[in-house]
C-alpha cells in the first residue's frame, strides 16, 4: 500500500518501468478509492485540536498586530515639515524667495513669492528684468536685486527671505524602500530604513538630514504596505497549483482571503488549513483546520481564523479529479502509442488492398 501512496502522490510521481495490465490498474484504482491515504493531506504531527475558547485570533475574536515594521519593497510618504539649510544660507535652484520692495512703479509691484528658475536665475518681472542669484546668500540677494532696481527705479528698498527650500522637493513625496534597505533622499543620500518602526525611520532620517539642514523635522507614513503578505495556496488536483501573494490589511480572516480568488474552483476541495509558520523559525509550525461548510452555511465563526503575516491558507485539490488527472498522465503514452500502432496497421491494410493507389472504388467491386 506505501508503493502505491507513492506512486500516486505528486511529490514522489515516477513513472512505472513497465505497463501495467488492466486488471493491476483497476486494482490500484480500487484501492485508492478504497482506503488509502488522500493525496494532499494537512500534516497530522503538527496539528492540534483548538478549543472554541482559545485564543487563537478569529473573525470575531480579532487582535491587532503588532507595531509595523517597515522593510523593503514598502513605499515610505515622507513630508518635510522644517527644511531650513546651515548658514550661510546659499541660493539654490528651485527654491522659493519672497521678495518685497517698496518704491517700485506703480503698475508693476514687487511682493510675493519668486521661483529661482533651473540656471539659477529670477525674473522680477517685464521692467525689471532677471538676475542671476543662485550661490548667493540672502544678504548678497539682496544687495543684487536692488542695484538691478536702481536701473529703472530710485532708491527702492529691497527685503528677501526664503519662502521654501529646494530641499523640501527632494525630501517630500513617495519613497520605495530598495533591496538594500535605504531610501533615498535625492542630494542629500540614501538612509537605510529596513526593520524600523515608523518613529525610528523618523529619526534616522531626521539624524541624517542634520549635517544638511538646522533642526530638520520630517513626518514618516507608510503608502504602500507591500513586505507583510500571506499566501493563498490552490492545489491543482495534478492540474498544477497555483498561488497568490496578497499584502496583509491586519484585518484578513479565511473568509475574505477566499473571495479574494472569488471561493473555490472546481479542482478544489473543501479540505482547508492555515499552515503558519513559526514565529522563532524552530519546527514549532501550527496548523489550523477550516470547516469550510460550517464558515458559509451556518455563519459559524470558530475555523474563521484571523490571518497573520506569512501565513499559508492551503486548499487542497479534489482527490477523485486528482485520480482521473493521474490516470490520464498514466495511460496517455499507451493511448498514443496503440493510436500509432493502429494507424500505421491501417495505412499497410490500404496499401496491400490498393496497392495502385486507387481508393475511389473503381475496379473494386464498386468500394
Amino acid at each position: 500500500m506505501r508503493s502505491i501512496q507513492k506512486l500516486l502522490h505528486p511529490a514522489g510521481f515516477h513513472m512505472p518501468r513497465a505497463p501495467l495490465a488492466p486488471l493491476a490498474l483497476l486494482a490500484l484504482l480500487v484501492a485508492v478509492v478504497g482506503g488509502c491515504q488522500p493525496m494532499g493531506v494537512r500534516n497530522r504531527v503538527l496539528e492540534y485540536g483548538i478549543s472554541p475558547h482559545a485564543s487563537t485570533p478569529r473573525e470575531l475574536n480579532k487582535v491587532t498586530l503588532a507595531k509595523y515594521v517597515v522593510e523593503p519593497p514598502d513605499v515610505l510618504l515622507i513630508d518635510a515639515v522644517k527644511v531650513v539649510p546651515k548658514p550661510p544660507q546659499k541660493i539654490e535652484p528651485l527654491d522659493i524667495l519672497t521678495i518685497i520692495v517698496v518704491g517700485t512703479l506703480g503698475d508693476q509691484p514687487i511682493s510675493g513669492p519668486f521661483a529661482v528658475e533651473a540656471d539659477g536665475t529670477v525674473s522680477l518681472g517685464f521692467s525689471y528684468g532677471s538676475l542671476k542669484v543662485g550661490g548667493l546668500t540672502l544678504d548678497e540677494a539682496r544687495t543684487a536685486i536692488r542695484k538691478q532696481l536702481e536701473i529703472n527705479l530710485a532708491l527702492p528698498e529691497v527685503y528677501v527671505t526664503l519662502a521654501e527650500s529646494a530641499g523640501k522637493q527632494q525630501i517630500a513625496g513617495e519613497h520605495l524602500i530598495g533591496p538594500d534597505g535605504r531610501v533615498n533622499l535625492g542630494t542629500y543620500g540614501n538612509v537605510r530604513v529596513a526593520g524600523m518602526t515608523l518613529a525610528q525611520a523618523r529619526e534616522a532620517i531626521e539624524t541624517h538630514l542634520e549635517k544638511f539642514l538646522e533642526d530638520p523635522e520630517v513626518s514618516v507614513d507608510v503608502f504602500a504596505y507591500n513586505s507583510k503578505v500571506y499566501y493563498i495556496i490552490t492545489e491543482g488536483a495534478g492540474l498544477g497549483d497555483q498561488i497568490l501573494r496578497v499584502p496583509i490589511t491586519g484585518n484578513d480572516t479565511v473568509l475574505d482571503a477566499l473571495a479574494q480568488v472569488n471561493g473555490l474552483s472546481r479542482v478544489s476541495s473543501k479540505n482547508i488549513w492555515i499552515a503558519r509558520p513559526a514565529p522563532d523559525g524552530s519546527d514549532c509550525e501550527q496548523i489550523l483546520p477550516v470547516n469550510w461548510d460550517a464558515i458559509v452555511k451556518s455563519g459559524a465563526t470558530g475555523t474563521n481564523w484571523q490571518l497573520m503575516p506569512y501565513d499559508r491558507l492551503f486548499i487542497a485539490g479534489d482527490r477523485l479529479i486528482a485520480i482521473d488527472s493521474f490516470l490520464g498522465k498514466l495511460i496517455a503514452p499507451a493511448e498514443r502509442l496503440f493510436g500509432f500502432n493502429l494507424l500505421q496497421a491501417q495505412s499497410i491494410q490500404a496499401s496491400n488492398r490498393f496497392p495502385k493507389g486507387n481508393f475511389s472504388g473503381a475496379g473494386n467491386g464498386g468500394f
